[in-house]
């Protein structure tokens, strides 16, 4: 699973991207950003965002909210380093290069953990999964915006024969919702609380899961409420 991405992909991808990231995605994803930070605030607490490039999400918060951030490319912190500067961002705790799925944190740090354009990068998009729970507090949320492939059709078929050019670009296209399914089906602790459609292209969904103290049915876990 995931063999073809590396962490090495990965940051060699990133690091071409620093430069014009945010001219690029900027306004595409503004907002699937803006719908992150609020479900986030909603929350409350301290915020890990995990992936968080050149720090192009950190204006959609409020000052008040406390804010650590991850990224595995160096070249996008210092971007987003910059941006903490020129912004006067004091709510943001610290940056750190972390691997995704090896964080330096203990247990139970976060009140949310906040992953944009993120699961669909990494190698191990499960195990990665795991370490947001692993990190998160009992009650807290993962938030996620990600881009939700095909199942089957049509576009199930593009998407796998664009992957070699995707994969080069730094993420999967083929990444469909059942894959989310079966991990949360065999995680006794998380539920899905929301997947609602995020421009650009529909193809893109904001997704909520929960930690939760007890074992939920399952059923309950697989619960996704459509808003919007």
């Amino acid at each position: 699973m995931g063999t073809e991405f590396s962490n090495e992909v990965i940051e060699k991808a990133y690091a071409r991207w620093a430069p014009f990231y945010d001219f690029v995605f900027g306004a595409l994803f503004s907002r699937a950003r803006r719908a992150a930070a609020e479900a986030a605030e909603r929350v409350g607490g301290r915020v890990l965002e995990v992936g968080v490039g050149t720090g192009i999400s950190f204006p959609d918060y409020s000052r008040s909210t406390r804010l650590v951030g991850v990224d595995l490319s160096e070249p996008m912190l210092r971007k987003a380093q910059e941006k903490i500067a020129e912004l006067g961002l004091n709510n943001v705790e610290g940056l750190s290069v972390m691997d995704a799925e090896h964080m330096a944190f203990p247990d139970n740090s976060f009140d949310v953990i906040v992953a944009q354009l993120v699961v669909t990068t990494v190698p191990n998009p499960e195990g990665t999964l795991d370490e947001f729970m692993r990190v998160l507090k009992p009650g807290g949320e993962i938030v996620l915006v990600s881009r939700v492939g095909a199942d089957k059709g049509p576009r199930r078929v593009i998407e796998q024969w664009l992957t070699p050019l995707t994969r080069f670009l730094g993420w999967r296209l083929e990444f469909p919702w059942t894959r989310y399914e079966r991990w949360v089906e065999g995680r006794d602790a998380v539920r899905v609380i929301e997947r609602r459609s995020m421009p650009p292209f529909g193809h893109f969904s904001l997704i909520r899961f929960g930690k939760v103290k007890t074992s939920a049915a399952p059923d309950q876990r697989l619960e996704a409420h459509a808003a919007g």
